[in-house]
C-alpha cells in the first residue's frame, strides 16, 4: 500500500510540474513574441549613424541622438529629485512603523501607485508649464519623479524590513542611537537592496510617453537648457510611429529596441543585484 501511494504521488507531482512548465510557456510566449517582433522590425535601421545624427526630414537619413542624450538627461534629474524622497521616506516608514504619518505616507504611495502616468503629466502642466510659459526638461523630470516614488517608497521600505531586527537590537545594546543604528548598520546591510530598488523606479519611468507629452513636448534638435522643450526617445517614438512615412515607421522600431535593450539592461542589473542581496 506505502509503494502504491509514493507511485500515486511521483505521478501527481510529475502531473503538475508538467502543467505549470506548460502554463508557464504559455505566459511567455507573448513576452519572447513581442521581443522577436521588436528586433526583427527594429535591427534594419540599427546603425552607428541612428546614435550619432539628429532626426532628418522626409528622404534624408537622420537619427535619435538628441532623444537617446534626452532621455538620459531627464531621466537623471528625476533621479535627483525622486531618489532622496523616495529613499528617505521609505526609511522613515520601515524604521517607524508603529507612527501615524508613516501609515498615512504608506496609504499615499498606495495610491500614488495607482494614478496613471498621463494624469502626474497633466498635474505637472498645470502647476509647473503654465507657471512657467514654457515646457522643459526639468517639467518632465517632476512628472516622472512623481512616478518613481511609489516604487521607491514602497520597494525601499520592504528592503529594510528584510534587515534582522537582531542587528538593530545589538547596535541599541551597544548605545546606538535610532539615527545611528539606521545610518551603520541598517543602511550599509540593505544596500543592494537599494540599489535594486532605485533601478527597478528607473525601468519604470524609462518608457512613459504620456506624462512627456504635456511636460518636455519634444525638440527636433540638441537640447537648449532645462528650461526649453527636450526630445526623448519615447516622444520621438511617438511621433514616428504616428506618421504616414515609412523611413520614419522603420525609425520608430529601431527606437523602440534602443528603448528596450537599456529597460532590458536595467531589470538585469536589478536582478543581479537582488540575487547579491539574497546571497
Amino acid at each position: 500500500m506505502s509503494h502504491r501511494l509514493l507511485l500515486w504521488r511521483r505521478l501527481k507531482n510529475q502531473v503538475f510540474f508538467t502543467l505549470l512548465v506548460f502554463m508557464s510557456l504559455i505566459a511567455l510566449f507573448p513576452l519572447f513574441n513581442i521581443l522577436w517582433y521588436v528586433i526583427s522590425r527594429g535591427l534594419p535601421e540599427l546603425s552607428i549613424r541612428f546614435f550619432t545624427r539628429l532626426p532628418g526630414p522626409v528622404g534624408m537619413v537622420g537619427g535619435m541622438a538628441n532623444a537617446i542624450v534626452g532621455t538620459l538627461i531627464v531621466v537623471s534629474l528625476a533621479c535627483l529629485i525622486a531618489i532622496p524622497i523616495g529613499v528617505g521616506a521609505g526609511i522613515y516608514m520601515a524604521e517607524y512603523a508603529d507612527d501615524r504619518f508613516a501609515a498615512v505616507c504608506r496609504f499615499l504611495a498606495d495610491v500614488l501607485s495607482g494614478v496613471p502616468s498621463i494624469v502626474a503629466g497633466l498635474m505637472v502642466y498645470a502647476t509647473v508649464v503654465i507657471w512657467m510659459h514654457s515646457y522643459s526638461a526639468f517639467a518632465g523630470a517632476l512628472s516622472l519623479a512623481l512616478l518613481m516614488l511609489p516604487t521607491l517608497m514602497r520597494t525601499t521600505e520592504q528592503m529594510l524590513l528584510m534587515v534582522d531586527t537582531s542587528l538593530r537590537e545589538g547596535a541599541f545594546a551597544l548605545g546606538a542611537t535610532r539615527f545611528q543604528t539606521t545610518v551603520q548598520v541598517v543602511l550599509p546591510t540593505a544596500a543592494s537592496g537599494l540599489i535594486t530598488a532605485v533601478m527597478l523606479s528607473i525601468g519604470r519611468v524609462m518608457g512613459e510617453t504620456a506624462p512627456l507629452l504635456f511636460t518636455a513636448f519634444g525638440n527636433s534638435f540638441w537640447q537648449d537648457g532645462l528650461n526649453a522643450p527636450i526630445a526623448a526617445l519615447p516622444l520621438q517614438i511617438f511621433v514616428y510611429a504616428t506618421s504616414p512615412y515609412p523611413q520614419w515607421q522603420a525609425q520608430a522600431w529601431t527606437g523602440a529596441l534602443t528603448l528596450l535593450a537599456i529597460i532590458l539592461v536595467i531589470n538585469i542589473a536589478a536582478r543581479a543585484f537582488g540575487r547579491g542581496k539574497l546571497r
